[in-house]
């Protein structure tokens, strides 16, 4: 298409503008907010790399912690903010991909309100067992689950959290019949775990990590596509005899949309060099995470699908959010 002399002269001054706004950005300190409270893997995450990219870009980068309404609260702000570079979001997965199918009304959409910038990590879950089980692999609790006549009883951190989530992907996969134990947060969750009243919770490793070592809970599979060096004895679900079980977090950076690119192209990076340098893997593995770096075209279309795999699995069990 040809398009007019006066078109093509606008479309020039706009790569212009944008091009010479990409080169004297950063001019003043960058927010990066986090829609959770201080404390937490969003909030660890954004820390590490905001330093990091402080340093990087030779700017201040401020976390602005926004927690509220599962996560509602902060993302609305970023998708609000005026799309200029100096505003970013922290995101964790279970709010940008969950929150969409779990509320019936959200006031921002995951893709229509941002632009995505970069993954930083992803974090696998793993599932770990009580004494009530009964079971010392996956494949044992599956056939527990299907002949004592009441299915399994699995806790959760809350109502529409990724392991009340994790809890009803596995019942649909194995067919087992399964009952939710919501729990005001992952502490409680655990200590009724070693106490038998529940028989399974699928969290991260750090929340059972010391509980497994010291034999009071076991760990039956690792909810990733490869085994963790936090827990290498524990296989993958696949490796256990359950493919396609994967439960995961992740954690990415996004920008209102309307960001320029060139900012975007920029930011990325420079996160791509923190989040593939030693100290920052270093760092994920002692959180049993992984290290994971996707630029902002590979980071939007794994938005695209992760969308369509949590709502169907949310609206298949009918998860709704408190």
């Amino acid at each position: 298409m040809k398009f007019p002399t006066s078109c093509a002269a606008l479309l020039l001054s706009l790569g212009l503008a944008a091009s010479a706004q990409a080169d004297t950005w950063p001019s003043r300190p960058i927010t990066m907010v986090v829609p959770t409270a201080p404390g937490g893997s969003t909030d660890f995450s954004a820390r590490l790399i905001g330093d990091a990219l402080a340093k990087s870009l030779g700017q201040a980068v401020v976390v602005d912690n926004k927690p509220g309404a599962s996560g509602n609260v902060g993302t609305e702000a970023v998708a609000r903010a005026k799309p200029d570079g100096y505003t970013l979001l922290m995101q964790y997965s279970g709010y940008h991909v969950g929150n969409p199918a779990l509320f019936a009304q959200i006031r921002w959409n995951p893709v229509k309100d941002f632009v995505p910038v970069a993954l930083v990590m992803r974090a696998p879950h793993v599932l770990a067992v009580g004494p009530s089980a009964h079971a010392s692999s996956l494949k044992e609790l599956i056939e527990v689950g299907k002949k004592n006549g009441k299915g399994l009883f699995y806790a959760s951190s809350g109502n529409g959290s990724i392991q009340h989530i994790a809890g009803e992907l596995f019942g649909q996969l194995t067919k087992v019949p399964m009952t939710h134990v919501p729990y005001k947060g992952s502490g409680p969750a655990v200590n009724d775990l070693m106490g038998g009243q529940v028989d399974l919770f699928v969290t991260t490793p750090p929340g059972v990590i010391q509980q497994v070592a010291a034999g009071r809970l076991k760990a039956l599979a690792y909810t990733g596509k490869q085994r963790h060096p936090s827990m290498p004895n524990v296989p993958t679900s696949a490796e256990a005899g359950l493919p396609g079980y994967e439960v995961e977090s992740w954690f990415a950076i996004f920008a209102p949309a309307g960001t320029p690119m060139p900012l975007v192209n920029r930011l990325s990076a420079a996160i791509k060099t923190i989040v593939e340098g030693e100290d920052f893997r270093r760092k994920m593995d002692e959180q049993g995470a992984f290290a994971t770096y996707m630029d902002s075209p590979t980071l939007g279309r794994f938005v695209d699908k992760e969308l369509a795999a949590w709502a169907q699995v949310i609206k298949a069990a009918n998860i709704k959010a408190d």
